[in-house]
């Protein structure tokens, strides 16, 4: 996820009901899944510890921790583990992939964590990815449409994710990829951002869409995708489009350094994140019934 502070979306994306508004006319969205294989199905039954980490993201550049919180490894931090797999009936097969967010009140002794003398930032959170800090990519795509299924937390600080970075981001971070496919506010149950950053010089850019959603994600499952080609990527909700308030036409990226993927054999890998935000005022005072929570997650599935 990016460093960069979130701003408040005044212009957001509107979906038009089964449709897209392109020239006045509604135009049926066309599946980004239609014509493609399914090629990876998680479905989070167990968490399958030989595809996903648990943990700080997998980087050399810095940490790996961001926000107000530390991603715990698999085995939990300060008597606290934040990955479970639940029972729930709003998923496809009864199962859902829970991860939470505690706050823990007190010094931690969180490896490399930035924040543990910090009140404020005394806080255990999740982390999935499906790559290590040695840069091994257990699973990893160059192009594909990258597809979850989600439920968010309500509450003041939350900042869930699902997003992607590049392979050689880990090893090489001089310059890096990020695709982050859906970053959510607890706050803002009605709106999320999507954005593309290409880190580092040179070639350094970064774009962004707001989306508004015609239902509250801290309430129900949506189904947040990316559809990324040789040289693109175009962001979709509920697989229907985002579209550009500035355009009116659904929003396509094109990647600068496509070419540079392309030349170094470079895949895409995943990451789902419950982080807390630390661009916002801390709650004054903290309520007890924020002290904890969690979002969940049915799937992960990738299509080419």
């Amino acid at each position: 996820m990016s460093k960069l502070p979130r701003r408040t979306f005044v212009k957001a994306s509107m979906l038009a009901g089964a449709g897209v508004m392109l020239g006045g006319k509604a135009q049926a969205a066309s599946d980004p899944t239609s014509g493609r294989r399914l090629i990876f199905d998680e479905q989070f039954r167990t968490i399958d510890w030989t595809v996903w980490e648990a943990g700080r993201k997998a980087t050399t550049f810095d940490p790996g921790f961001y926000g107000r919180s530390a991603f715990s490894r698999s085995t939990g931090e300060e008597g606290f583990n934040p990955y479970a797999i639940v029972d729930d009936a709003a998923t496809a097969n009864g199962k859902a992939l829970q991860i939470s967010a505690k706050y823990i009140g007190r010094e931690m002794s969180v490896p490399h964590y930035f924040g543990n003398q910090q009140p404020e930032f005394q806080w255990i959170s999740g982390n999935l990815q499906t790559a290590r800090g040695d840069g091994t990519i257990m699973k990893g795509w160059r192009t594909g449409y990258f597809e979850t299924r989600m439920i968010f937390p309500k509450h003041p600080l939350t900042w869930p994710a699902f997003w992607l970075m590049n392979g050689r981001s880990i090893l090489f971070p001089k310059t890096s990829i990020e695709i982050d496919v859906v970053e959510q506010k607890g706050f803002e149950p009605g709106n999320y951002g999507a954005y593309l950053h290409e880190w580092g010089e040179p070639g350094e850019r970064h774009a962004e869409v707001g989306v508004k959603t015609p239902v509250d994600m801290t309430t129900q499952y949506c189904r947040y995708g990316v559809l990324v080609t040789e040289t693109e990527c175009r962001p979709y909700f509920e697989r229907e489009p985002v579209i550009d308030p500035a355009t009116g036409r659904p929003t396509i990226w094109p990647i600068g350094r496509a070419a540079e993927i392309t030349a170094n054999n470079d895949v895409f890998w995943p990451l789902v994140t419950l982080a807390l935000r630390a661009d916002i005022p801390y709650p004054d005072p903290l309520l007890a019934e924020h002290m904890e929570t969690s979002m969940r997650v049915d799937y992960v599935k990738v299509y080419a």
